[in-house]
């Protein structure tokens, strides 16, 4: 049963946590440094571990106190989310909201997004990160991420819902191509200077190409000069004259049009990694969440196209990898897949 003494001291233990300081703390909370000092007491007694180590310099968090604070942040900021969704009728999308995107892809293609979705509802208070690591959201409290590649397998406090997929083109710069001629087929790439995306572990992705037959893909290492951990790495090093990269359509799209790089072997282009929507499920129905989770479905998915992000379309694949295989078609012109799922290239 829940008991009011569990919240008794909260407050002040976040602001001594945040401030660093008995005497700072009681400062914000025109409080008394002793009467802060008793409060902390009573809660370390009640909860039997020390939270702060304490010396005549400093004070910082024990590894208890620490996620203890994370926990305190987290139900204060509950709160005042529902504090503020009440005041907004239960209606309108209000607080605090944690958003966690990839790098590249979320800066050019979902972050224009959320910022007009912010601009649309004033009482927002969105953090936004950028990491192309994996996370569970859950465990570090965040509220929407979007994810490209990574596991099919989610936490079950976790809800997904699949958005798209990339298209991975093979592209070098003019100069390059001048000097080292064009690739015609998969084989030719032993002569040529590949540059590939490279992991901290030091592991090297391998490169995605078109099959023989109908939906099918080829994936191999090539050998790579170049090795990058990072997309738009990877976009200055070919744009440089480096080599030969393999990137999402998206990324690439500006350069294409403006002839700074060159595609090459488009009959070998094919679908990349799945993207992905996250959230917790004990949050969708939070009007922050659930309107968010409709705006970037609306605007990343086959049925509601790529409102407001330039470079991007998606569609069918069946017809994609049909004209792939047809020398009558443009291989690259056409991109979805018989399940409504779609990937993402360039326009």
């Amino acid at each position: 049963m829940f008991s009011s003494e569990r919240l008794k001291g909260i407050d002040v233990f976040v602001c001594v946590a945040e401030s660093g300081s008995f005497k700072a703390a009681a400062e914000k909370m025109n409080l008394t440094g002793s009467a802060i000092s008793k409060s902390i007491a009573r809660l370390e007694s009640r909860l039997g571990t020390r939270l702060f180590h304490r010396t005549t310099r400093r004070l910082s968090l024990t590894d208890a106190g620490t996620a203890f604070y994370r926990t305190c942040t987290s139900v204060l900021a509950d709160l005042e989310e529902a504090e503020l969704s009440l005041q907004a009728e239960n209606t309108e999308p209000c607080g605090r909201i944690r958003i966690d995107l990839p790098g590249a892809f979320g800066r050019a293609q979902v972050l224009p997004i959320i910022l007009r979705f912010v601009q649309d509802h004033p009482l927002l208070v969105p953090h936004i990160s950028f990491s192309d690591g994996l996370i569970d959201p859950f465990q570090q409290g965040v509220d929407v991420v979007v994810r490209i590649g990574g596991s099919d397998v989610w936490p079950d406090t976790v809800e997904h819902r699949y958005l798209a997929s990339e298209w991975h083109t093979f592209c070098a710069s003019p100069a390059y191509l001048a000097k080292h001629g064009i690739p015609l087929t998969d084989g030719d790439l032993e002569h040529h200077q590949c540059i590939a995306y490279g992991w901290v572990d030091g592991n090297v992705t391998p490169w995605n190409f078109a099959g023989d037959h109908r939906g099918a893909t080829k994936r191999r290492q090539v050998p790579a000069q170049f090795v990058v951990g990072n997309g738009e790495g990877l976009l200055m090093a070919v744009t440089a004259g480096s080599g030969i990269a393999q990137l999402p359509s998206w990324l690439i799209k500006q350069q294409l049009e403006e002839g700074t790089l060159v595609e090459v072997l488009p009959h070998l282009a094919t679908e990349g990694m799945a993207i992905n929507l996250a959230w917790m499920k004990s949050r969708q129905a939070l009007p922050k969440v659930s309107a968010l989770l409709e705006v970037l479905t609306a605007s990343l998915t086959p049925t509601g196209g790529i409102s407001g992000s330039p470079g991007l379309t998606v569609t069918p694949m069946s017809q994609a990898t049909a004209d792939r295989h047809d020398p009558q078609t443009n291989p690259t012109t056409a991109d979805a897949k018989p399940s409504g799922h779609g990937i993402i290239r360039h326009l």
